[in-house]
């Protein structure tokens, strides 16, 4: 534990928000009218495998909360899905309403405060096949079933956020290889597009970085608006992605790369109730982009090198430029050595805590994530969970990182891993 000023150990502010994350279209399963199953599904396709039945958190929500609460853990947070909520435009499925009034009830019976994300990164493939957030008219969309949803929803949502990691391709602008085939790329939104009827593919992922930014920062302020109108009183943020951006050489351009990614919708925050913070490693930024990991650096398996201090350079960025609480909304590691998940967390809260001692507003810690899932174009290879998922009879089977963050919010306090 972090001493106090007297020598004492120092607890996290009551009321200190602990929990983990999920998405819905990474864990629910069979989300069939959605744009990224069309993709999965297309020849050639970016994806290494489809989605298929995830983790069955569909049908299995209830038990996944219990467990999370049993874990020592006090809040979820999830994602609601557009597409099974307005499978077609205009059209609004109730029975789908009422299932995530179920989940939203389920978290509030097990003592979970419940944080719900409208938007994550999976769009509703009619809304695809109108060219997605580059159409004029996707912000009146959006914020349409945010309406609708949040007025059978909202009595029982505790947080809610617009969006997840808007700002994302225009983070993905920076990176030097994506790893990916433009060719591939332009063949599948061509198959996709043919699939649906539409006239063109608009996968959030592709989109044109400062056409969507432009576009999803109005409907965000709009959005935010409408569930406020709503029933229930909770505060409404976005979650962003936040990396620990470091300089390397004299001409390093890593405060145009601030500027551009993150800054407008920190800006963007500052009119909202609180922000996300969703950090997982450190990039350093050369002269024109950014730089590699050095050779023999340890990566994770999504590629990153592994960084825990990432958390307290990012959440220190962002309370530079914003004047609301934060929370961190995603935090995590993609690895199989749950050892390694075990000393991120343990570093990046040690991280968190300075942030804390130096009087910054931080009000929860929610991990990424909860359970081995969906991690979308690299399929279910990257476990980030800490919960293990056996694919093949969907047996959950809790990891001792799990463990070890809910003794952690049990404490409200970092205490060393066992052997340390």
């Amino acid at each position: 534990m972090m001493p106090d000023q007297n020598g004492q150990p120092a607890d996290f502010p009551k009321g200190f928000l602990w929990g983990a994350a999920t998405a819905a279209h990474q864990v629910e399963g069979n989300n069939i009218n959605s744009d990224l199953w069309v993709m999965e599904h297309v020849k050639p396709t970016l994806f290494v495998e489809p989605s298929m039945d995830a983790c069955d958190h569909y049908h299995r929500f209830a038990e996944d909360i219990r467990l999370l609460a049993s874990l020592g853990l006090n809040t979820y947070r999830f994602s609601i899905e557009w597409a099974r909520i307005e499978p077609e435009r205009g059209a609004f499925s109730r029975a789908e309403l009422e299932h995530y009034r179920r989940m939203l009830a389920a978290c509030h019976e097990a003592g979970v405060t419940p944080m719900v994300t409208f938007y994550h990164f999976s769009s509703p493939r009619w809304f695809a096949g109108l060219n997605g957030w580059e159409n004029p008219d996707a912000g009146d969309l959006f914020v349409r079933y945010c309406d609708r949803a949040s007025k059978h929803l909202g009595d029982l949502i505790s947080y809610a956020t617009t969006y997840n990691e808007p700002n994302l391709p225009m983070l993905l602008k920076w990176v030097t290889d994506l790893g990916i085939s433009l060719l591939t790329v332009k063949f599948m939104i061509s198959h996709a597009t043919r699939r649906i009827g539409g006239d063109h593919f608009g996968c959030f992922f592709l989109g044109n970085a400062e056409k969507l930014e432009t576009a999803m920062i109005a409907a965000h302020h709009r959005a935010r608006e409408a569930m406020k109108s709503g029933p229930g009183k909770y505060p409404v943020g976005l979650s962003i992605a936040l990396q620990d951006e470091q300089p390397f050489g004299p001409k390093s351009k890593r405060d145009k790369k601030c500027a551009e990614v993150y800054d407008p919708w920190l800006q963007a925050a500052n009119s909202s109730d609180f922000i996300g913070v969703q950090a997982y490693t450190r990039q350093r930024v050369g002269s024109k982009k950014d730089i590699p990991p050095d050779p023999g650096a340890e990566l994770t398996q999504m590629g990153y090198e592994y960084w825990p201090e990432a958390l307290e350079g990012a959440v220190r960025y962002a309370a530079s430029k914003v004047r609301v609480p934060i929370y961190v909304t995603e935090n995590g590691v993609a690895t199989e050595d749950d050892k390694r998940r075990i000393d991120y967390i343990h570093r990046a809260l040690i991280g968190l805590e300075k942030c804390l001692a130096d009087g910054i507003d931080v009000r929860g810690y929610i991990h990424w994530t909860l359970m081995d899932n969906f991690e979308w174009i690299l399929g279910f290879r990257p476990k980030f969970g800490l919960v293990a998922v056996n694919r093949e009879t969907q047996e959950r089977t809790v990891k001792p990182s799990a463990r070890y963050l809910g003794s952690i919010a049990r404490a409200n306090a970092v205490t060393a891993p066992v052997g340390k």
